[in-house]
């Protein structure tokens, strides 16, 4: 077939991309790769007379195979920069479907310089979103208005003052929650900044509240407007649901509005959990490299699924300077290049008996939070506010939540009820 090429090496401009594959019985791992190589470059299921010897150089080359993996590599005219759509619609599209293959996972891409260079990358980052908090060491905290849906305007604005109140420097509306008939998004954004005034000037410390904007995409650019006439710093979209473009569209009018984008990565388990689809890796490198400021790695700890080898490559993905190749975990070589790093979110059934390992695990620079983890102290939302900052000073001091809990009661008893 003509795209199998074990003696080729990449050039800086190719993109390369490493394939986790299951061939179907009585297809070689030889001929999964070269089918994988043709579909999502130029081949087709049999000979055309369109085909002229110039198409061989815009083919795609399996360079690597192991026992489980092969690498692929792309020539760069087989792309339009700035179009993140087409990109994933060759390298992430109708391979996936194939029979010559039982299952496909798509575990990382190796993006090139003149592609990165084509989007923008994040507006703030890191240290864009220090800034707009006031806070230059520690761990942010923040918390999800619970029940995910079901309060009206008025009582959410309510709690989130008390998280506020309670020592959170961070509210955020769910993934699920949008403009319902109980809960409309203009009466909540208005109602919730105000509270969140109220709460920075009673407490001399900066807020921040992070509205989902999520919807069809005017719509989600007027939401996002409101946003701003009514003095908010954040703005909370899902970018699976929404779809790239979405966010491509809502990342270049904050060249406008210069509000920070929080990515929820809701529906990402449907792409990279199990043997088929798209690592969390890629997808959290898609969003950097579109301009995300804040992202969802996972926890190690609390409810979600991924282990500690799997979140720290997804942190990297979100937050590194590059990282070297290698077959385990499957990863292959990347410079950012001078791209803001997003700033990773740890979210997920975690509680503050999980703040010390979180720091330990990840370091300062990690926003962590905990809805029922707050929410559901027995003292309230306030007292759960302040067993959560109380765990992140104990984190920054060096010791333990347990012997910082002798002193601080919210602590004591919130680890009282969780951590087992």
């Amino acid at each position: 077939m003509g795209y199998l090429d074990l003696h080729h090496r990449p050039s800086s401009d190719e993109v390369v991309c490493l394939f986790r594959v299951k061939p179907a019985k009585g297809v070689s791992m030889r001929q999964a790769a070269e089918h994988i190589a043709g579909e999502s470059s130029t081949g087709t299921w049999t000979d055309v007379a369109t085909a002229g010897p110039e198409l061989k150089r815009l083919s795609a080359k399996v360079f690597a195979i192991s026992e489980k993996h092969i690498k692929v590599a792309y020539p760069r005219e087989l792309f339009e920069p700035g179009n993140m759509p087409q990109m994933l619609s060759s390298i992430a599209g109708n391979i996936f479907g194939m029979k010559a293959l039982d299952a496909l996972r798509l575990d990382d891409v190796s993006w090139p310089r003149w592609l990165i260079k084509s989007f923008k990358g994040p507006f703030f980052g890191i240290e864009g979103v220090r800034k707009i908090i006031g806070v230059k060491k520690r761990p942010l905290v923040g918390t999800i208005i619970k029940p995910k849906v079901g309060l009206p305007a008025w009582e959410h604005a309510k709690v989130a003052y008390e998280a506020w109140a309670g020592g959170m420097d961070i509210v955020k509306d769910d993934e699920n929650l949008s403009d319902q008939a109980f809960d409309r998004f203009d009466d909540r954004v208005r109602k919730t900044l105000t509270a969140l005034r109220k709460a920075e000037a009673e407490t001399g410390e900066r807020k921040i509240y992070m509205p989902n904007v999520t919807a069809e995409t005017a719509e989600m650019m007027r939401r996002m407007r409101l946003v701003k006439e009514n003095g908010g710093t954040h703005v909370m979209v899902d970018m699976m649901t929404v779809g790239w473009s979405a966010l491509q569209t809502l990342r270049e009018a904050i060249e406008r509005t210069e509000l920070a984008i929080h990515a929820h990565r809701a529906e990402h388990a449907a792409l990279d959990k199990g043997e088929n689809g798209i690592s969390m890796a890629v997808l959290a490198s898609i969003s950097r490299i579109i301009g995300v400021d804040q992202l969802h790695i996972g926890t190690v700890v609390g409810k979600m699924a991924g282990g500690r080898a799997e979140v720290m490559m997804i942190k990297e993905k979100t937050a590194g300077k590059g990282n070297a190749a290698c077959w385990e975990p499957p990863t292959l070589r990347q410079d950012w290049l001078g791209t803001k790093p997003a700033f990773p979110v740890c979210s997920g059934g975690l509680h503050p008996g999980h703040v010390h390992a979180l720091v330990r695990m990840f370091g300062n620079d990690i926003i962590i939070q905990a809805g029922g983890g707050v929410h559901g102290h027995p003292g309230g939302t306030v007292a759960g506010a302040r067993a959560m900052r109380q765990a992140v000073d104990a984190a920054m001091e060096g010791v333990t939540a347990a012997e910082y809990a002798k002193k601080h009661k919210e602590l004591r008893v919130a680890l009282e009820k969780w951590d087992k």
